[in-house]
């Protein structure tokens, strides 16, 4: 599976170590940066992270990115003003599986401040492996 992987500033540690981590996780990270620990600001890397999902031609339906920043959630609130984006903020596996079954979460939102390495990759892992229920949930993403 090849996923999009991009952070800010904050989040490049964590970025560097889940590609490390990608054979284990089954996976194939097309990293879209940032590339050095400089500041950068979240919402110009979110974007372009968004646009790149999008302009690809990926089936949104089905995983396809990981969004870093340190909190996860300028990311996420700049992730989801993309219509065919849905971008989810975890922090544990349990929250992981729940955003793909219940909200057919196309993005990964993780905080790096606030989760550890091996956190990321059980959240990862468990989003990859959880599908979506459908039922009411599918009415309820329609309504998003």
């Amino acid at each position: 599976m090849e996923l999009y992987l991009a952070t800010d500033h904050a989040g490049f540690d964590l970025k560097e170590s889940l590609k490390a981590a990608a054979e284990e996780l089954g996976v194939n990270f097309l990293d879209l940066g940032t590339h050095s620990k400089d500041s950068v600001h979240y919402p110009q890397i979110a974007e372009n992270f968004c646009q790149s999902v999008i302009d690809s031609g990926k089936n949104l339906d089905h995983p396809c990115g990981v969004l870093i920043c340190g909190s996860g959630i300028g990311v996420s609130i700049k992730a989801n003003r993309f219509p065919a984006i849905r971008a989810a903020l975890t922090w544990t596996p349990e929250v992981a599986k729940l955003a793909k079954e219940h909200n057919n979460a196309n993005v990964l939102c993780l905080p790096a401040r606030f989760i550890s390495i091996e956190e990321a990759k059980a959240c990862i892992s468990i989003w990859l492996q959880s599908e979506f229920v459908g039922g009411r949930h599918a009415d309820r993403v329609k309504m998003l």
